[in-house]
């Protein structure tokens, strides 16, 4: 857990510079998500069956190289943070691998295509990682404050919308102004010039942004045991799943909306048209986020909302056409937008929340190795989507810059609605369950720096049962936390106690971890009780490190002489404690002297 400045409020020049870095985004990942396949296979002179076996092979490729990043990135230690320096070296070496990707070598054979392209292609894939992962993990290190990453993933997501509005509509125009008659030079040059804006984007939001909030050292911790820590994340894994989800619907329906266009609708040109009708929208419902959420106080349930009405209005464009319908089929399109930019800005905002999450669950905070399986989980979904769409348009004949057959047809138009509407209403299923609202965050939150600022006991204690769990991770599936910090431990009234032993009494726990028996209970009746009697009638595990007592590993280590002993000690110290405290304030009474209420 970390301290943080200027009680967590971000200035807005930070906040303009961080969405920014969406921009720079856009420009290099949008551009391949909406651009690249239709350039294989109609520029380059790629086959549908070698483009869709590259978006699955890459997926391998992310599965290695993503979580490494994020790791990387959380082990990173300069003057300027821990992320912001990969913006600054990362963004102007992608910018070249991304012209790269985009300069096509028709006349060669078709085995040197192939291997041009799988090489260009996963060294932006890894060069693009180097860039998101860093800068997706950068907000939550910017602020703690869970209104202030509205704010901020707000101006990510208008500064994106924007950014992909202005995309989709110059990029046909630009690429056929730059080529003149040659398509393969117009990607090229094209591709230079996002290159250029990428890095420079990525500059701003390196100078202008500052990591506020600062992660304490820590030992080095496996991925095994980061793993783990995941897994018991609830609300992550609903967000990772949601990426997932997130992925495969929008860049499966990406990659397939050019092809949309230009042979369903018959002109390309219709695209254009198509983008200048849900710009507005775009803006209009990223900036909605915050006065839904308002409302909610849930952002899960937030971008629920959004996604279910992506899905409906997306299943409507089924039936209308630009030809026949133009009117209602681009308001269908702005309307289908508008949502689209809510649930984009809602599922980004999610992530941060969830680190700080899983250090309370876990203890264990480690924001660019969640990042980085957000990212992972998008880029799957990325993957089987472009895939899948390519695979099935290679299986059922299509052929590039011909007429294509009414199987051909009916791919890419199911591609474009019914396929992603469908997609889109189960994601808002998924998130539904998505509990973690604005005030158990802000409890979270608040339970987190009392951790720091609770008594050293207390942190000692946090500390070593800490440790003990990640030396022997494998025994145990998750871990809850019960403190009393500030109550004695003769009274067996006191809140988290009474709550632990309604978890035993209820089987929701199996197993009682304690520093030393003095922790537990220093009544020797109750804890004589509750070990003797109680877990054993539950089959509830006791471990107290300090007496080296475990009733699983070692029976006997329960029922040693040590342990009443101890128990008994501890009774006496208390009783002690209680009657010299009474002494001082029976001196002090006749005295006039103040007595603090203990």
């Amino acid at each position: 857990m970390g301290n943080e400045s200027n009680n967590g409020k971000v200035p807005l020049i930070s906040k303009i510079a961080y969405g920014f870095g969406d921009v720079g985004c856009n420009f290099s990942w949008m551009f391949v998500s909406n651009f690249l396949m239709i350039f294989y296979t109609d520029v380059f002179g790629i086959s549908m069956a070698a483009v869709s076996a590259l978006m699955l092979f890459s997926r391998f490729w992310d599965a290695i190289n993503d979580p490494i990043v994020g790791g990387l990135t959380d082990k990173t230690h300069t003057r300027w943070g821990r992320y912001r320096p990969w913006l600054l070296i990362a963004a102007p070496i992608t910018a070249i691998l991304l012209v790269l990707s985009f300069w096509a070598h028709p006349d060669w054979s078709n085995t040197a295509k192939i291997i041009y392209m799988v090489i260009t292609y996963c060294l932006l894939v890894l060069g693009y990682t180097c860039v998101n992962i860093p800068y997706g993990t950068l907000c939550g290190a910017m602020t703690q404050d869970i209104d202030e990453r509205a704010k901020i993933n707000t101006s990510r997501s208008v500064s994106a919308m924007i950014a992909i509005g202005i995309i989709n509509i110059v990029t046909v125009p630009l690429i056929s102004k730059l080529g003149s008659s040659s398509a393969k030079n117009g990607y090229l040059l094209v591709a230079i010039i996002y290159g250029c804006i990428f890095a420079a984007c990525h500059f701003f939001c390196f100078a202008k942004t500052k990591e506020q909030v600062v992660i304490p050292e820590k030992e080095k911790i496996s991925i095994k045991v980061q793993l783990k820590a995941v897994m018991q994340n609830k609300p992550y894994l609903l967000a990772l799943v949601g990426q997932v989800l997130f992925g495969f619907t929008l860049y499966g329906r990406n990659a397939d909306i050019l092809y949309y266009f230009t042979y369903v609708e018959g002109n390309a040109s219709y695209y254009t048209t198509y983008s200048m009708c849900i710009i507005i929208p775009s803006i209009i419902g990223a900036a909605c986020f915050q006065p839904v959420f308002r409302k909610l106080n849930n952002k899960g349930r937030t971008a629920s909302i959004f996604a279910l009405f992506t899905g409906i209005a997306m299943l409507a464009m089924y039936f209308f056409n630009v030809k026949e319908s133009p009117v209602v089929f681009y308001t269908l399109a702005g309307i289908t937008q508008f949502f689209f930019s809510g649930f984009n800005t809602a599922i980004y905002a999610i992530i941060p929340d969830c680190v700080e999450y899983g250090e309370w669950k876990t203890g264990l905070r480690n924001d660019g190795f969640q990042y980085a399986f957000v990212s992972l989980g998008n880029k799957i979904g990325m993957a089987v989507g472009t895939a899948l769409l390519a695979a099935l348009l290679g299986k059922y004949g299509y052929a590039a810059n011909q007429t294509q057959n009414s199987a051909v047809i009916a791919i890419m138009k199911h591609a474009f609605s019914t396929i992603p509407g469908i997609l889109w209403i189960v994601t808002a299923i998924v998130l539904f369950f998505y509990r973690l609202n604005k005030k158990r965050y802000n409890e979270i939150v608040e339970d987190l720096k009392k951790g720091k600022d609770d008594s050293n006991s207390v942190k000692n204690q946090r500390d070593l049962l800490n440790d003990f769990y990640r030396r022997n991770i494998d025994e145990f599936e998750s871990i809850t936390e019960y403190v009393d910090d500030g109550h004695t431990g003769t009274d067996a009234n006191r809140e988290d106690f009474q709550r632990l032993l309604a978890d035993v009494m209820s089987g929701k726990i199996n197993c009682v971890i304690v520093k030393d028996l003095s922790r537990f209970a220093r009544n020797y009746s109750d804890a004589g009780s509750l070990i003797d009697n109680l877990f054993v009638q539950m089959g509830v595990r006791f471990i107290s490190l300090a007496e080296n007592v475990d009733s699983y590993k070692n029976p006997d280590s329960v029922s040693n002489i040590i342990v009443p002993i101890t128990n008994v000690m501890n009774e006496f110290y208390a009783r002690d404690t209680s009657r010299k405290i009474r002494s001082v304030f029976k001196s002090k009474a006749p005295k006039g002297q103040a007595q603090a209420d203990c």
